[in-house]
């Protein structure tokens, strides 16, 4: 049984659609799972800081991340060829690193060790819309999204930009994908 699981994981390609707030993160795992017949893990931050009754702190954030470190493991059983995460440990460690000025001393290894196959950071080509759990407008938005490049960059993570508003976004995404992973098939882009 141990053995089909490791297969498993090891057919799965994981996906993680990052980027800064009100980049459209969430409606593009969601639409790549669905093309692609498999599964997406929400933000799991967005729920539970909207169920704070009070403003989070650094323990709030370490339980997020230590929750964003357990969650593939935790969908890949429904996977099927890929494995779609809206938002890691990317974003995480930036949060603690703007807000906080520092972070928890197991976040580098898992980042280093992690076993994603791809980020797509979705650009801030699109407006941003408020909602009560977005901090981040405008310039600082923009400042957050070079942040992330640069982290992805400096672990020597693979990662491809992702343009466009509505159904570009999602072509361009696609097409992205249909490219790294040489895979026509699953991906059929322009159509949903």
């Amino acid at each position: 049984m141990e053995k089909r699981s490791s297969e498993t994981e090891l057919a799965v390609k994981k996906v993680v659609i990052t980027g800064a707030e009100s980049t459209g993160k969430t409606t593009l795992a969601r639409d790549m799972a669905r093309l692609a017949g498999t599964v997406w893990i929400p933000e799991f931050a967005r729920e539970y800081v909207g169920n704070l009754k009070r403003p989070y702190r650094y323990e709030d954030v370490e339980r997020i991340a230590r929750k964003q470190r357990e969650q593939p493991s935790e969908y890949l059983a429904e996977a099927r060829g890929y494995l779609f995460l809206d938002t890691y440990l990317i974003i995480t460690r930036v949060w603690f690193r703007e807000v906080f000025k520092r972070e928890p001393d197991w976040l580098d290894e898992e980042l280093r060790t992690s076993d994603i196959d791809l980020f797509l950071l979705c650009e801030t080509d699109i407006p941003w819309v408020p909602d009560p759990l977005r901090e981040n407008p405008g310039a600082r938005r923009e400042y957050l999204s070079e942040q992330y490049k640069k982290e992805l960059d400096a672990m020597g993570l693979p990662w491809r930009p992702v343009t466009g508003y509505g159904e570009e976004r999602m072509k361009n995404a696609c097409l992205i994908l249909q490219q790294f992973f040489n895979d026509e098939r699953t991906f059929t882009c322009g159509q949903k």
